[in-house]
């Protein structure tokens, strides 16, 4: 027991060393739209069960920059959403892990630290202004405006699902000239998602409009997860639009398990991500 939980303190100490060492982008420079809280750092909860470090009241919202080695940079960028029930943020397994994985395909990575908990609505202001700022700065991270894609996990699913749906609702009142840019991703990728079956009889969400601008998307999920529901609807809603979607749908992985080994889910979806991100030609450099 104390051996383990040695090399636990020292996974999660190495984890945020690496967040700690890298570029943290504060969203809002002033006042935070729709946020009564003083700006303060995340809090970590004390609850480290299944070796994942949660962050919790979130006020003033940022992303965590993750950069690939120049030599294999494909000028692709993804905003990557952490899940946790919009109550708190699974920031290591769910972000800083899966940003290292995105490095090694070429894509710069961008963590979002979205407001939590139980702040929907400001957390739709986070992404959408987290993307306009990557699109601000595309030529300083070596990015491709066309290339800027979301990618979430259980609820940060549902807000990639809503990012990808809700680009063209004003959510929030302009705050300066980033405002002006756009905040549609070019791709999402959504990984057992969760929230999008909020419909009559489990059918879409209403607030996921779905149109001809809505992006391409990659969905994963599994038949023994209890949100796997999400990730049939979405699938439909896209197909029925004639919107290019992959769906990938497993017997057994069960919900929040990441990309770490020991699960035939985890195991298995970013085998199928990197050949459908190849397959959009969003591997290969500009």
């Amino acid at each position: 027991m104390r051996i383990a939980l040695t090399v636990f303190l020292f996974f999660s100490f190495s984890i945020l060393g690496i967040a700690q060492s890298r570029d943290t982008i504060r969203l809002w420079p002033g006042k935070v739209p729709g946020e009564p809280g003083v700006k303060h750092v995340p809090v970590k909860t004390p609850n480290t069960s299944g070796d994942v470090i949660r962050l919790t009241d979130v006020t003033n919202p940022a992303f965590v920059v993750f950069k690939p080695e120049a030599k294999i940079g494909n000028g692709g960028g993804v905003i990557v959403c952490p899940g946790g029930g919009y109550n708190i943020l699974a920031i290591d397994k769910e972000g800083y892990e899966v940003a290292e994985w995105l490095n090694k395909l070429g894509f710069t990575a961008f963590v979002l630290q979205y407001r939590v908990p139980n702040k929907q609505t400001e957390a739709l202001y986070d992404v959408q202004r987290a993307m306009r700022i990557i699109r601000s700065k595309a030529s300083q991270w070596g990015l491709n405006t066309n290339k800027l894609g979301v990618m979430g996990f259980s609820a940060g699913g549902s807000l990639s699902a809503r990012a990808s749906t809700r680009f063209t609702v004003k959510s929030y009142p302009g705050e300066d000239v980033l405002d002006a840019l756009s905040c549609r991703p070019d791709f999402a990728l959504l990984i057992y998602p969760a929230y999008l079956d909020k419909g009559d009889n489990r059918s879409l969400t209403p607030e996921l409009t779905i149109g001809s601008d809505t992006p391409p998307m990659f969905i994963f999920a599994t038949a023994d997860d209890t949100h796997g529901n999400s990730a049939l609807v979405m699938a439909a809603a896209l197909r029925d639009h004639k919107i290019p979607v992959e769906l990938h749908f497993m017997a057994n992985g069960g919900h929040g398990y990441g990309l770490r080994p020991g699960n035939v889910a985890a195991e298995t979806w970013p085998k199928l991500a990197e050949i459908w991100l190849k397959q959009l030609t969003l591997m290969q450099k500009p």
